[in-house]
């Protein structure tokens, strides 16, 4: 398993989450709203989300995945969340060593 992290733009953030959804193989979809700064703060040349104090918001996607979905989740993303501009985002992804289930403790190998 593995767990895919995009930091997008706010603007964005629907055309990604309706290319997710579109697809059969995503369980689900965390958004949190975030604040942070990278290389792109205060560059004039950047499109960056709405910049107070050198802090830009973003949107952060997490989603957990079976191994063989990484690199279409990868795309979809990438797609969906590109303008062309400096500050588009990152995408970052992650082994998953375990994942279990709350209700009934179970482990899970593949993701259901």
């Amino acid at each position: 398993m593995k767990e895919i992290k995009a930091i997008i733009r706010p603007h964005r953030l629907d055309a990604v989450l309706d290319a997710l959804h579109a697809h059969p193989e995503i369980p689900g979809v965390t958004v949190s709203y975030i604040r942070g700064f990278g290389r792109t703060v205060g560059r004039s040349d950047s499109e960056v989300a709405p910049v107070q104090y050198g802090i830009a918001e973003m949107v952060k996607l997490e989603c957990a995945l079976n191994d063989e979905e990484v690199d279409t989740v990868i795309q979809l993303i990438q797609q969906a969340a590109h303008t062309g501009n400096v500050g588009d985002g990152k995408i970052f992804v992650f082994d998953v060593e375990l994942a279990v289930k709350i209700r009934t403790g179970a482990r899970l190998e593949r993701l259901e």
